[in-house]
């Protein structure tokens, strides 16, 4: 990528290319430092719609839970840059599973806390939940057994809070001595409880070797530690983790992608709600 693309930003936030530039299917990054201080930072461009909605909501944060906002406008956003070496998918990948959901429940139920100000505007959980319903109709099965899990729990909202909407291991980085800090949110209003739900399909969307949301002992184990540090209904919990590897899947099967991980956590799930 040519970092002339970034020129402007660089010039207006008095910035210092500090890495190699690179995409994402949305984005283009560049790691940077600050001109004035020397300060890490990660500076990040985008025309889409969503992640500009992210962008504002992590400006919202102001830092309590998230990665802390140096600049924003609406196309760019200028972060504090991870600088740890831990890694929360390492953690789980290496026994150390249970430490990385605490963190995971720590983080959320930070970002859960609402500042008293105005909400930013930004799509709902039942939005969200559309395409669902349709893929329940069509394939049937454990997907229609996830919509009306998922049109239940819609149906009796409970605890609506501004969700990061994709809380997983490699969106809560290591910032060092600024502890455990998120980034990337979806952005989106609803129940607190669904936040937690992605945890469970985790860090195995991403790489699924070796095995770790898909082994009956690890889940049973997130279930029970997850539950009691969210503070959440434990059958609540469980049709939440449906109602997601259901939408999860939906997605995959839309983008032609293999679904077999949330499918797995999916019937952990139900067989759990089902005991």
């Amino acid at each position: 990528m040519d970092i002339s693309e970034f020129a402007h930003w660089l010039d207006r936030w008095n910035l210092i290319p500090d890495g190699t530039p690179f995409t994402t299917h949305t984005s283009k990054l560049l790691p940077v430092e600050t001109i004035t201080g020397g300060m890490k930072a990660m500076l990040k461009i985008t025309d889409d719609a969503d992640e500009q909605s992210g962008s504002a909501l992590m400006s919202w944060w102001e830092g309590n839970g998230a990665a802390q906002v140096i600049a924003y406008e609406n196309e760019a956003i200028l972060l504090a840059r991870a600088m740890g070496e831990a890694s929360l998918s390492s953690m789980s990948r290496e026994g150390q599973d249970a430490e990385a959901c605490r963190i995971l429940c720590f983080t959320a139920n930070r970002l859960h806390t609402t500042p008293k100000r105005p909400l930013p505007q930004l799509p709902t959980l039942a939005e969200w939940f559309c395409p669902l319903q349709s893929a329940g109709q069509r394939y049937g099965g454990i997907l229609s057994r996830s919509a009306e899990i998922a049109e239940e729990l819609l149906s009796t909202p409970q605890e609506l809070v501004v969700l990061h909407g994709d809380l997983h291991h490699e969106n809560v980085l290591d910032f060092g001595a600024s502890g455990w800090l998120a980034i990337d949110p979806k952005g989106i209003l609803g129940e607190r409880g669904f936040d937690f739900a992605n945890i469970f399909t985790n860090p195995d969307l991403g790489n699924p070797i070796p095995r770790v949301a898909t082994v009956p002992g690890i889940f049973k184990q997130r279930l029970n530690l997850v539950s009691e540090l969210a503070g959440l209904d434990r059958e609540r919990l469980l049709k939440w983790i449906i109602a997601w590897c259901g939408l999860s899947t939906t997605w995959s099967l839309e983008s032609n992608e293999t679904a077999s991980v949330t499918l797995e956590v999916a019937a952990l799930a139900m067989s759990e709600l089902n005991q």
